[in-house]
């Protein structure tokens, strides 16, 4: 006979897979199922903590249980880059992104703060900037629904951005085509960049703003975007809650071959 945690916790179980409670949906409070006669606070707790064993919810303090949701958003490589989408229309990456996964979005899913700061080391190195050198910093927080996915601060030299839309705090992108089209039609239009990925322990900062559950870990990325002429228009940190993203590149295979043939 199993004991009742592992019946509620079973029940539960089926009650998610069935729809009956959605993603992002919270499961209800201890207190309501003890009341509702469903067995004791510990039994309660512990049918909690198998489903989230399973994958199937994540809890955190002060937002309770929640249900995760069950396929992780696609987070584009090369194609949330396409110049169609931001310079000759409105789909900025993070919403791109929500496109390709089935999703739905609202422009307001992103909020930043923006400032003046010393650029950090990494920031510099990219920009060519010595130590101390002042940057502006544009820190995104992206959510869905009312779940954050990720966050991702932009370093950018000040005469590139200042009086533009880019230092604007306003939620959502920096106007029709977001930061990219801002230095577009600043002259510095987009050409090339380098993406590094690294998986880590998050910082207890991030476990909250992120909403993480225990022992989750994050997606640090790094991104350098050059113009053409090799100036580095922005240096940007990504930080992603790692169960909520699945990454998908599409790319031509290269040839070095060829290239060598053509000397």
């Amino acid at each position: 006979m199993a004991p009742k945690w592992r019946d509620l916790a079973d029940r539960l179980a089926e009650q998610i897979k069935s729809g009956d409670y959605r993603p992002g949906q919270q499961l209800p409070h201890i207190r309501d199922l003890v009341d509702a006669g469903e067995g004791s606070k510990s039994t309660v707790h512990a049918a909690y903590k198998a489903l989230e064993a399973e994958g199937l919810v994540t809890s955190s303090r002060g937002h309770g249980t929640v249900v995760r949701q069950r396929t992780p958003l696609k987070r584009l490589g090369t194609a949330r880059y396409d110049k169609a989408k931001w310079r000759d229309g409105d789909e900025v990456a993070f919403i791109a992104d929500r496109l390709a996964s089935g999703r739905a979005y609202r422009r307001d899913d992103q909020t930043q703060t923006v400032g003046r700061v010393e650029a950090p080391p990494e920031a510099a190195a990219a920009h060519g900037l010595p130590p101390g050198a002042e940057v502006y910093a544009r820190a995104r927080l992206v959510k869905e629904g009312e779940q954050p996915t990720h966050t991702l601060t932009s370093y950018y030299r000040p005469e590139h951005v200042e009086g533009t839309r880019l230092v604007d705090p306003t939620p959502g992108p920096a106007g029709r085509g977001g930061g990219f089209k801002v230095l577009y039609d600043a002259g510095y239009e987009i050409d090339h960049m380098k993406e590094e990925i690294f998986a880590r322990v998050p910082t207890s900062d991030e476990v909250k703003l992120l909403q993480l559950p225990p022992g989750e870990p994050v997606v640090e990325l790094h991104r350098t975007t050059w113009t053409a002429d090799g100036t580095v228009v922005e240096f940007a940190v990504g930080v992603h809650a790692a169960s909520r993203f699945a990454w998908e590149y599409d790319f031509k295979v290269p040839d070095s071959t060829q290239d060598k043939g053509q000397e």
